[in-house]
Order: structure tokens, then C-alpha cells, then sequence
């Protein structure tokens, strides 16, 4: 039996797209740039805010300079907003209380820059033990690197092959990939089915359920 799942956290733990996408909008049109509709933030997301945000700036426009000035506005938002419209996916709660009952560790491994992600966890799990939460940190490579993931370990003290990786994304089937995990990629995210099936997970759930039958194999 695995002995600790690496959760990633957008997408996967926490439906957060209509909070991201009201923030990095809000930030947009107040730098005079036009603004999305919330679906397309569903691929705007995964690689770090830096990327969310040179992914929404008009093309000719995704300057380092406008990627600082809409970060700045909307760190300043979403640190006020990030839980208006936020919420855990069915069925996750439920799943975090039974692996704690069950002594299975538990990780946040995120592209959500670490501020926000320290945050999300407790505000919306305050009864659920975690060993670690990182988000993507200062002078740290984001996932697909898989040093968050080592990071995680070190602290866990977990081997590898006793580890389960979750995500929604391609960027979290490689970021297993790369650092050796069982990978577990989840359908109700923000990406669709067939962006996992491209990197060939160990498992593809629909329903968190499912991580206690994938543990007990």
C-alpha cells in the first residue's frame, strides 16, 4: 500500500478557475488589456502565474514588464478573493479525512505560486494533516521539475515506489514522469482526458473514490 499521495492542487484538490480567471481579468483590464472568458483559463493555468499571465497579454504585449505589472495587481486581488468562488471538488474532503484515518501521508505539490498555495490548504481542509505543501517557490524550477517532488520526500521520508502522484494536467503526468512516481491523473480538472492519456499515467480516475482502490492494489 502506498504510504503517501503528492497532490497537485488547482485542478485537482480545489476548483479554482473562476477565481483565477476573475483575478488575472481584474488585473488585465486595469493595464488597459482586454480580458477572457473564464473557459479559457483552463489553459492559461499549470506552468506558474508568470505563464497564466504572459498567456493572457495580447500577442506583442507579453513583455517581462507587463507580466510584473499584472502579477502585482493580481497578487493584490486574489490574495483579498482567492476563496469567493473556490471550492473542493465532490468527494475530496471526504477522501483526504479517510487516507489520514487510514495514516497515509499527505503533500501539495503546485504551480500555484507558495503563498497562495500555504493559504488554499488550510482554509479549505483545516482539519487535514499535510507533511508538506509547496507551491512554486522563488529560485525553484516549476513542474514538470521534479524538485518539488524531491523536496517533498525529503521531508516525508517516503521512498519512491511508495508514493502516489495526483494531477489534472499534462504537466503533472511528466512531473511524476520525471521524478520516478506511480502517476494518477484525475478527469474532473481542468484539463481534458485526452491531454493525460498523451503521457500513459499508471492510472486515470473519475472519481476521487477510486485512490483508495488504486492504494490498496
Amino acid at each position: 500500500m502506498k504510504k503517501l499521495v503528492i497532490f497537485d492542487l488547482d485542478g485537482t484538490l480545489l476548483d479554482t478557475i473562476a477565481d483565477l480567471a476573475d483575478s488575472t481579468n481584474t488585473a488585465l483590464e486595469k493595464n488597459g488589456f482586454p480580458t477572457h472568458p473564464v473557459e479559457a483559463y483552463r489553459f492559461f493555468v499549470g506552468n506558474g502565474i508568470n505563464k497564466l499571465f504572459e498567456r493572457a497579454l495580447p500577442e506583442g504585449e507579453k513583455s517581462e514588464a507587463n507580466i510584473l505589472r499584472i502579477r502585482k495587481d493580481f497578487l493584490a486581488y486574489y490574495s483579498l478573493h482567492h476563496s469567493d468562488k473556490s471550492t473542493p471538488y465532490p468527494g475530496i474532503p471526504e477522501l483526504l479525512k479517510e487516507l489520514n484515518r487510514q495514516n497515509v501521508q499527505l503533500a501539495v505539490a503546485s504551480n500555484k505560486y507558495d503563498e497562495g498555495a500555504k493559504e488554499l490548504i488550510p482554509y479549505y481542509f483545516p482539519t487535514i494533516p499535510f507533511v508538506a505543501v509547496f507551491g512554486q517557490r522563488q529560485g525553484i524550477a516549476p513542474k514538470p521539475d521534479p524538485t518539488i517532488i524531491h523536496d517533498i520526500l525529503a521531508i516525508a521520508k517516503i521512498p519512491k515506489e511508495d508514493v502516489l502522484y495526483v494531477g489534472d494536467s499534462g504537466v503533472d503526468m511528466q512531473t511524476a514522469i520525471n521524478a520516478g512516481l506511480t502517476s494518477c491523473g484525475v478527469t474532473w480538472g481542468f484539463r481534458p482526458q485526452t491531454e493525460l492519456e498523451q503521457f500513459n499515467p499508471d492510472y486515470i480516475i473519475n472519481n476521487p473514490k477510486e485512490i483508495l482502490t488504486i492504494l490498496k492494489g
